[in-house]
């Protein structure tokens, strides 16, 4: 884990720590990228659950998409409507286009999920701290999505690189802590 300088606001940690991602070679990211998978799929929260909301790598995010092959899960992957997440199901062999922002998302015809099919709640995270409060890339889309009445209640993980683990971020009235958080060296 890492201490940040508490003096930091959060637009100044969130440069630092996409700084440090982006620096980091190919095949560190895919060592780490690996290790993480590995510790998802390891995890009590991710064997219990059935339908998976998730992500695609976007920015040198860690990579889980070995994941989304396992057939036993149903996956769902986030478009951005509006200022809105809207999830929808998605398989390996469906269409991905890219959508705002540059992010990778399922075709807008695909089937919507809907929240009381929600098990967990993959949440990739520019950093978290030990409290479970996360630094996104500042869009509040998790933040509106895990306040909403339903979502509010799902499980949450949040998906990061041990280096974007830290001690303490700044946190908003608006921030909400994610019930765990797992790196490549910590589940």
């Amino acid at each position: 884990m890492q201490t940040i300088n508490s003096q930091l606001t959060k637009k100044e940690l969130r440069r630092v720590l996409l700084q440090k991602r982006q620096s980091m070679t190919l095949l560190e990211w895919r060592e780490k990228s690996d290790r993480l998978t590995t510790n998802i799929q390891n995890s009590v929260i991710f064997n219990q659950a059935k339908t998976i909301l998730a992500f695609f790598s976007f920015r040198q995010e860690p990579d889980i998409s070995s994941l989304y092959t396992n057939t036993n899960k149903r996956w769902g992957f986030p478009r951005c409507v509006d200022k809105s997440l809207v999830w929808h199901f998605w398989q390996p062999h469906d269409t991905i286009k890219t959508g705002a922002y540059g992010i990778k998302e399922p075709h807008h015809e695909a089937a919507i999920i809907e929240i009381a099919e929600v098990d967990l709640i993959l949440v990739p995270c520019v950093g978290c701290d030990v409290q479970g409060y996360r630094l996104g890339y500042g869009g509040g889309y998790y933040d509106r999505l895990l306040n909403s009445p339903g979502w509010d209640q799902k499980p949450t993980m949040g998906v990061v690189f041990d280096f974007a683990y830290v001690s303490q971020l700044p946190v908003d009235s608006w921030d909400k802590p994610l019930e765990t958080v797992i790196t490549e060296r910590r589940y």
